[in-house]
C-alpha cells in the first residue's frame, strides 16, 4: 500500500508561537518550476526578471489556516488555504497594488512567528477572494485594508527551506 503510515507523534516542547510576520507574493505564471522533497520546497525557479514581493504585517494581525476536507464516500481529500492580512493606512499606491493582487492568481510564501516558511498555491494558485478598505470611526481605529486570500490544492502546503526562502526577492 503506497499510503502506509511511517511514524507516530510525541508531544514537543512548548516553544511555538502563533501568527505570521511576512508574506511573499508572485504571479503563479512567473514560477516556472518548484522542486520538492518530503514536503519541503528545495528549489524554486522564477521567470527571468521576476521576483516575490514582500509584505510585512503588524504584530498579531494575520493568519494562515489550512483545512483538510475528505469525503469517504467519494474517496477524495483536498486542502483549503485561507490567508488573512492587514495593511494599515489607506494610500493610493497600496490600493493600486491590491487591485493587481486581485487580478492575478498567485503563489504565496508565508513566514510565521517561528521563522518557518510555508508555500501555498503550488498547483492551483491562491486568489484574493474578499477584503475591505475602511477609514475606521474613532481615532484609535484602523485606517487600512483587510485582505483574504484562498486556495484549494490536492496536497498540503509545503515547507520552504532556508536557501529558497532567502532567494525569494532575488530576480529570476
Amino acid at each position: 500500500m503506497s499510503c502506509a503510515l511511517t511514524s507516530g507523534y510525541s508531544l514537543a516542547c512548548k516553544d511555538s508561537s502563533g501568527g505570521i510576520v511576512e508574506i511573499y507574493f508572485i504571479e503563479k505564471g512567473n514560477v516556472t518550476a518548484i522542486s520538492e522533497s518530503s514536503g519541503t520546497v528545495t528549489g524554486l525557479t522564477k521567470a527571468a526578471g521576476k521576483r516575490f514581493w514582500k509584505y510585512e504585517l503588524p504584530k498579531e494581525t494575520g493568519f494562515l489556516t489550512e483545512t483538510i476536507t475528505g469525503n469517504t464516500q467519494n474517496g477524495v481529500i483536498f486542502y483549503s488555504s485561507e490567508l488573512k492580512l492587514v495593511i494599515n493606512r489607506l494610500t493610493v499606491a497600496v490600493r493600486n497594488e491590491i487591485r493587481l493582487l486581485a487580478q492575478n492568481t498567485l503563489i504565496v510564501v508565508v513566514k510565521d512567528n517561528n521563522d518557518a516558511f510555508w508555500l501555498i498555491g503550488r498547483k492551483n494558485g491562491v486568489d484574493l477572494t474578499s477584503g475591505s478598505m475602511a477609514t475606521g470611526t474613532a481615532f484609535g481605529d484602523r485606517s487600512g485594508f483587510d485582505l483574504n486570500f484562498t486556495g484549494i490544492e490536492p496536497d498540503p502546503m509545503l515547507a520552504v527551506n532556508s536557501t529558497v526562502a532567502n532567494a525569494l526577492q532575488t530576480a529570476g
